[in-house]
């Protein structure tokens, strides 16, 4: 369990006409991140000018522990301290092992639905979608005089996929079948 990975989901709601500050601010905290114990990578999802204000931040770290370990540092700590001011809410993040991430409502708290739970839901997310987007995205590379090459076809559908998965299907999806996950 300790070395599948683990994740932190973190929701910033910013307030009116403190973007920018709040963008300056990410430029200070971004590389403490990387430089981390066992960071992975990291996802920062922006809100929609004019529409939205919540900033949405996934970070990956090798171990649930070295996770912690950062979300727990003085450095961390000082810098939300610095952000506060900017922000409409709280400093607020869940932390999940492994695929959790994608299983994260809001409102269910820290609760994680059983694994053959996660394992059905994301089976019968990713299926429509591996076979959906290469049907549109190979002839699209084609009209668009990209030589086919297996490998490249396949990093550029395996990320659009991930992208889907993360960003758009999983929190609709998820929230669909809520009440079969949760129960």
């Amino acid at each position: 369990m300790e070395n599948q990975g683990a994740s932190v989901v973190i929701t910033h709601h910013i307030l009116d006409g403190k973007q920018k500050e709040y963008e300056n601010w990410l430029k200070e905290i971004v590389p403490l991140t990387k430089h981390s114990e066992g960071f992975i990578d990291h996802q920062i999802v922006r809100p929609i000018p004019d529409l939205t204000f919540v900033y949405t931040v996934i970070i990956r770290f090798d171990t649930i522990t070295n996770l912690k370990k950062w979300m727990e540092s003085d450095s961390r700590k000082n810098l939300i301290e610095k952000a506060t001011p900017l922000f409409r809410k709280n400093d607020n993040y869940q932390i999940k092992s492994g695929l959790d991430f994608l299983f994260n409502a809001e409102n269910e708290g820290n609760k994680v639905p059983v694994r053959w739970k996660q394992f059905l839901a994301t089976w019968s997310a990713i299926y429509p979608l591996s076979i959906v987007i290469p049907l549109i995205l190979i002839p699209l590379l084609r009209f668009l005089k990209i030589p086919a090459n297996h490998y490249f076809d396949a990093l550029i559908n395996s990320g659009i996929v991930v992208f889907m998965m993360v960003f758009v299907v999983m929190p609709n999806y998820t929230k669909l079948i809520k009440k079969w996950l949760y129960k």
